[in-house]
């Protein structure tokens, strides 16, 4: 055997059996570029992360004192019999669940923080006004939040306009749209009437100050009311409310969805007027610095900012007595930003939300953070980091994972990007297949000695001449170029870089958009083109026009289109976004695509459960009579210490099962309803192979790549591109009747090749049956498959915006203008 000691140059990791991997062992080289390969699930971030990173985690941990253990968000104890010659790690995985809008560019790289202690210990301020802390600069604090707002920058009411559209009607015609119907209406008029208030004539015609009582009053006055609608109805107390008092009411308190969406389409949202949109407080906006408020320059894109941070004179630029402060804060700025500018985002603004960027944009943001922080000789463990990138901003990212190696330390990726793949020093392939048929390193060495691994199906892909004539990866040469049967066009758009944009769509075939981050791609497609289609499917439907409930994100700008035509060969919308299937744990896989329904009702049909009077809804952990009490169901309950960190752990009554034991004594096929939940999706599609509305699903979903996933998995387990496959895999279910627009952003994001070929057969299934499938993605091998593309550009940010070529693959591929030609003309295959 190798010598394997620490100063041998090498991880060696021994008896790793995290998940699914079979007693592993492996060695893995330091101070190297390293890429762990596989089929989705095969194991392989179960080696790198939970089993690598999490060893080096725990032992930095175990470094600690037990008090400032508690302060710190610890891992598990991996499944692994020894580890030597591990560094220190740093891990950069792709982010799960929902991100706030209060996290921002400026948050994730920390900019933010240099930029407001920039304001606070440089700034110019208005004669007489106190020196402020940093924190005074930021929304996101106490000292800092605009009081109207709250620092989110966006304010959400109602106007005139907005409650009455049709100012020609009078009150009785019901001129007041935002009022209640039926009754309650009728009361509200009869109010007024006793107030004086004539509903008989046109609401145009009713004086300004009576118009704006009737909508925006705080009063509530309280009348006697004698009905003239019915002749035996008695007198009876009337209560008065305004227009708005009535819409935020109802907004605030019902716990009908009807009635919160009927009274949001009376809401209108924009710019705090207080703050002007910043979040912040007058005082802060008051303080300057080279004449810009922080406002100004959080809305700057980042090389806009690093210009004229640059262009400043700290002598004059900065408060009296600080030009020494500015200079080394601003010299420290420029710098940073120079690294992002360097790996393509310098369109990005400091002030730009985290849930409006791509997961490869994330990604970038956070590996210049570690980047510009000097360590040496630790092991970095990134997920994916090419995810979502377009080949062209893919190779700056190469450049960084170099340098980073280049600095003193290993870099280990998880990644499905054969580019990236070959770039490597080594790689480790696990599989051969997912879940209970994966767990095994198939190859650890040089990328070329995989070629001679006849079990990897990583192999076939990675050594696929650039040429063609390797495995057909998305299904292209298997078919011809189908012929559209109609086409969408949108004239004149406006929204974000696009400025009077005009953009055609073909009906009834496959087209993929594509163009480097920042160009435009995704406001083409998942807002413009979708909202233009689901106002024609859904006319009468409400949108959204205030933030979401639950995390406060303020409402995106709205899209401007000036004209449309060919909407009519389109009846029916179905978006298949990467946003969380769900946002507590209770959410998963299971519920989601109704297949656990099926499962509790087999279930219920077996002989023990009918001697036990237990229906279907025994067997939902939501329900009080067949879960665990102990744990309300969530299968794991939190464990204060005092004077160790507290934790989660199972739950000491059901062992994490989530029911009781009566529920979990009743067995299908020798199983209970926790087993199988505990299920993969491979191995559940065996096991219910004869319940046949399970069967249907689970099928479904391992044709679109997720056989590793459990039954029970989580929904805040999941990435975005899972939950975006789940949402596909559960509408493909449904019986197809053509006419249908499906619309999808970055759909393979996070497959291996290999699953992007049983994806692409399930998309293409769907346009044979008649539908039109219009999706952003960035896998060359995807757009080569395509029947039409339409390629963005030409660069990111107010660079972007335009369509720089559009037409079959081939003839984007020899666009001249296009940053996508190059690297599509080396996927494509002939086609007739």
């Amino acid at each position: 055997m190798a010598n394997t000691s620490p100063a041998s140059g090498f991880v060696s990791v021994r008896g790793a059996r995290e998940n699914n991997l079979r007693d592993v062992d492996v060695d893995v080289p330091r101070d190297a570029f390293v890429a762990f390969t596989g089929v989705s699930g095969s194991g392989k971030s179960s080696l790198a992360f939970g089993t690598i990173y999490a060893e080096a985690q725990r032992r930095y941990f175990e470094s600690v004192a037990p008090y400032a253990r508690r302060l710190l968000q610890q891992g598990h104890n991996p499944q692994v019999e020894e580890i030597t010659g591990l560094p220190p790690a740093v891990a950069l995985q792709q982010r799960r669940g929902t991100a706030s809008s209060r996290s921002t560019v400026g948050t994730i790289t920390t900019l933010s923080n240099s930029l407001r202690m920039l304001l606070s210990r440089a700034g110019s301020y208005p004669d007489g006004a106190a020196r402020l802390d940093s924190d005074a600069f930021s929304p996101n604090t106490a000292a800092g939040a605009c009081p109207v707002c709250h620092g989110l920058g966006t304010a959400h009411t109602v106007s005139e306009a907005s409650m009455v559209p049709d100012p020609s009607l009078t009150i009785r015609e019901g001129a007041v749209a935002a009022w209640p119907g039926a009754w309650q209406a009728k009361n509200l008029r009869d109010i007024l009437t006793v107030l004086g208030y004539d509903v008989d004539v046109p609401w145009r015609s009713l004086k300004r100050e009576d118009r704006d009582w009737i909508l925006f009053t705080e009063e509530q006055p309280v009348v006697e009311v004698n009905p003239q609608r019915d002749r035996v109805a008695k007198p009876y107390k009337g209560r008065f409310w305004s227009a708005r008092s009535y819409v935020l009411h109802t907004l605030a308190d019902s716990k009908s969805q009807t009635m919160r969406d009927r009274v949001l389409r009376y809401m209108e949202s924009g710019p705090c007027p207080e703050c002007g949109g910043s979040g912040l407080r007058p005082e802060a906006l008051a303080v300057t610095y080279a004449g810009g408020t922080i406002a100004e320059f959080n809305a700057l894109p980042m090389a806009a900012l690093a210009e004229r941070l640059r262009a400043a004179d700290p002598a004059t630029a900065a408060g009296a007595g600080a030009a020494d402060v500015a200079e080394a804060i601003t010299r420290d700025l420029v710098q940073r930003i120079d690294v992002l500018l360097g790996l393509g985002l310098g369109y990005l603004a400091l002030g730009r939300t985290t849930p409006t960027l791509s997961p490869g944009e994330t990604q970038r943001l956070r590996i210049a953070t570690q980047l510009r922080s000097g360590l040496f000789g630790v092991v970095y463990v990134l997920d994916e980091p090419s995810a979502g990138l377009h080949p062209a901003d893919a190779e700056p990212l190469l450049a960084v994972l170099e340098q980073l190696k280049d600095s003193g330390n290993s870099v280990f990726v998880v990644e499905h990007n054969m580019d990236v793949v070959r770039r490597a020093d080594w790689i480790v392939d696990v599989g051969p297949h997912a879940g209970q048929g994966g767990g095994e390193v198939l190859y650890s060495g040089p990328v070329a000695g995989l070629a001679d691994v006849g079990a990897s199906v990583t192999r076939d892909f990675l050594f696929d001449p650039p040429e063609g004539g390797g495995p057909d990866r998305a299904g292209a040469a298997e078919r011809g170029l189908r012929e559209p049967t109609g086409w969408i066009r949108l004239e004149g758009i406006d929204l974000h870089n696009l400025r009077a944009l005009d953009a055609e769509f073909p009906v009834g075939v496959l087209t993929a958009v594509t163009g480097v981050s920042g160009s435009g791609k995704s406001s083409l497609v998942s807002r413009v083109l979708a909202d233009t289609v689901d106002r024609h499917v859904r006319p009468d439907a409400a949108r959204e026009a205030a933030p979401d409930a639950e995390d406060g994100r303020a409402p995106e700008a709205a899209a401007s289109v000036g004209g449309t035509a060919g909407l009519e060969s389109i009846d029916r919308l179905v978006r298949v976004d990467q946003k969380p299937i769900g946002r507590t744990p209770r959410s998963n896989l299971a519920t989601y695509t109704g297949l656990f329904d099926a499962v509790r009702k087999a279930f219920a049909a077996t002989d023990e459960a009918r001697e036990r009077g237990f229906g279907a809804g025994r067997f939902s952990f939501n329900v009080a009579q067949g879960r665990c009490e102990t744990c309300q169901g969530e299968g794991f309950v939190a464990v204060e210490l005092l004077f160790l960190p507290g934790s989660y752990g199972p739950c000491p009554a059901c062992h994490g099962a989530r029911y009781n034991a009566e529920t979990l004594e009743v067995r299908y096929r020798g199983r209970n309803v926790a087993e199988v939940l505990g299920m993969t999706v491979d191995a559940a599609a065996e096991f219910l192979a004869d319940v046949p509305a399970a069967s249907r699903s689970l099928d479904t979903l391992r044709e679109v790549g997720l056989g590793y996933l459990r039954l029970g998995q989580p929904a805040t387990e999941l990435s975005g591109g899972e939950a975006q496959r789940i949402k596909l895999a559960t509408e493909m279910q449904r019986i197809q009747r053509g006419h249908t627009l499906y619309v999808l952003d970055e759909p393979t994001t996070g497959l291996h090749p290999a699953d992007v070929v049983r994806l692409m057969a399930q998309l293409n299934r769907l346009v044979d049956a008649g539908n039109t499938v219009v999706l952003v993605e960035h896998e060359m091998d995807v757009v080569a498959a395509a029947d039409w593309v339409i390629d963005m550009g030409p660069a990111g940010g107010d660079q972007g915006g335009r369509v720089m070529a559009a037409g079959t693959p081939a003839e984007v591929a020899a666009a001249p203008d296009s940053a996508t030609a190059p690297y599509l003309a080396r996927r494509l295959r002939p086609r007739t």
